[in-house]
């Protein structure tokens, strides 16, 4: 799944294009791409069409578009959604999902393409504080202006786990994955298998710069892209695989210190980190060293 920069990206590609537009119609072409609409994609089409697109809103990893004043089109990009703004004579994407159109004369369509068909999109009444009322539970992300530095401090203190399971926590804190949570812990010099009950207030400080300062760096890259699979809306990929100091770098001098960087299995992912900067606890660090 895209990380909050991938996300972001999007956002502001849609922003541009698609706030404050009128809903012609919607097409839909798998049904599995509106499955988490539970009434069916002929609901879905007759619901969406003669909305009026408010804005484009964001939180964490989860993209979404305030449809009046109590209902928003959720996007769900699974593993290799995109949403492409294309001119309606444009040829059909291979994996072509879901159509919108638009009723004023600017024309164009917004297009749901998704060769794996995790991704999706559903309608949801909102909450009071205007998010789609599945995403409820989802934490503010660090790059969020309200997002609480002291109540993460506090919430990972009480959490008996590992501080790289506490990053990928959407309820916690929301936006980071498996990329940029590998790229901020080599930053911060953090073990991904640190308990986050060892962390100091300044050490949990200096990890939540260091997810700022990582997304930022991607958000400028526009986005992190190992294939086609991940574009912004007109198409482009991002190129911040480019800047990545420590994920994907097996065997790789690391930048500060020149070891070789380490790959370990985790939670059928990959985590990657020196062993020199990012000492294991003792008690990991026979299995993770």
């Amino acid at each position: 799944m895209p990380e909050l920069p991938e996300v972001e990206v999007v956002r502001r590609g849609l922003d541009r294009w698609v706030g404050g537009r009128t809903v012609a119609g919607a097409e839909v072409l798998h049904p599995r791409a509106v499955r988490r609409h539970a009434a069916g994609a002929e609901d879905f089409a007759d619901r969406l069409a003669g909305t009026r697109v408010r804005d484009v809103c964001r939180r964490g990893k989860y993209l979404w578009l305030p449809l009046g004043a109590d209902l928003a089109l959720l996007a769900h990009l699974g593993m290799s959604g995109q949403l492409l703004v294309q001119p309606e004579r444009a040829p059909d994407e291979k994996h072509l999902r879901i159509r919108v159109t638009f009723a004023d004369p600017a024309g164009g369509e917004l297009r749901f393409v998704d060769q794996r068909t995790f991704g999706g999109l559903s309608l949801h009444p909102v909450t009071a504080d205007g998010l789609p009322d599945v995403i409820a539970h989802i934490a503010r992300d660090p790059l969020d202006p309200e997002f609480d530095e002291d109540a993460f401090h506090a919430a990972l203190r009480r959490r008996r786990t590992t501080v790289k399971r506490a990053l990928l926590d959407q309820s916690l804190i929301s936006g980071v994955g498996n990329i940029y949570a590998d790229e901020a812990l080599w930053r911060s010099g953090l073990h991904y298998d640190r308990p986050t009950a060892t962390l100091t207030r300044p050490a949990t400080a200096a990890l939540v710069i260091h997810i700022r300062d990582v997304m930022t760096a991607a958000l400028a890259a526009g986005g992190t892209s190992f294939d086609s699979l991940y574009v912004n809306v007109n198409g482009q990929s991002g190129y911040f695989e480019r800047s990545l100091d420590v994920y994907g770098r097996e065997d790789q001098p690391c930048r500060r210190c020149a070891t070789p960087v380490r790959r370990r299995p985790w939670m059928n992912r990959s985590s990657y980190f020196c062993p020199r900067c990012q000492r294991p606890p003792r008690a990991a660090a026979g299995r993770s060293a």
